[in-house]
């Protein structure tokens, strides 16, 4: 697939790595950006169609959906960390980890995966993490969400294959996003620009997978060997 000339769809275009997904994809030359955010009047990005979407509320998905009917790129982008642990942690913020990271997007890929399937098939772009690999202290709730989302970015490139379309999933540690400040890190973060370019250029290669840092790649590494020694 191709950027030039698509018609792309970006969820939680306001800020952070979605912007930039916006901002890229109209420098690349995307005939129409529909850039899509809780609060659509906080999108800044010049070019670009805003939209407001709630990937949480299965009403606001089908009213997109039926606006957007010429879409080929799908990126799931929105999300969100409460910062919250499984065991003792509150309910409503891990189900609103899960509801946000899988169940939205699941959402999204069954409202648009019959327009793309329209529009010759396209391609979905699913922001993952390198928390899909590992689990966190402070943050297993966004990392049981970012595991699931990870088989499910795998298993609808398989439910997908038939009509055409292209899936890509993006692992990533830390980019330098609002999402991040205020937390305890002082490692080197990406920058949210940089993640974009890096997976829409996967997409046009054929890639279905990005690991996107230094991190990510042995985070993914390490699955393959005994778990003590990661979490030693």
């Amino acid at each position: 697939m191709k950027i030039p000339g698509s018609v792309a769809l970006v969820t939680g275009s306001n800020r952070g790595i979605g912007r930039q997904f916006a901002r890229v994809l109209v420098q690349r030359g995307a005939a129409k950006v529909y850039a899509t955010a809780r609060n659509p009047e906080h999108i800044d990005v010049p070019g670009v169609e805003a939209l407001r979407l709630d990937i949480t509320d299965p009403a606001s998905i089908a009213e997109v959906a039926a606006v957007a009917q010429d879409v080929t790129l799908l990126v799931n982008n929105a999300g969100t960390s409460t910062n919250t642990n499984l065991v003792t942690g509150d309910l409503a913020k891990i189900r609103l980890e899960m509801d946000t990271h899988y169940f939205g997007t699941l959402g999204m890929v069954r409202a648009f995966a019959p327009v793309l399937a329209a529009n010759g098939g396209g391609a979905i772009v699913n922001m993952l993490s390198a928390l899909s690999w590992f689990a966190f202290d402070g943050a297993n709730a966004y990392a049981a969400a970012k595991a699931a989302e990870w088989n499910l970015t795998n298993a609808i490139r398989l439910e997908l294959a038939g009509q055409g379309t292209f899936v890509t999933g993006v692992h990533l540690g830390v980019a330098d996003t609002d999402m991040v400040k205020g937390i305890d890190y002082d490692g080197p973060m990406g920058d949210p620009a940089d993640v974009a370019k890096a997976a829409l250029d996967s997409v046009e290669a054929g890639e279905i997978e990005v690991v996107f840092d230094d991190w990510s790649a042995h985070v993914k590494a390490s699955l393959a060997k005994d778990p003590s020694l990661f979490y030693a």
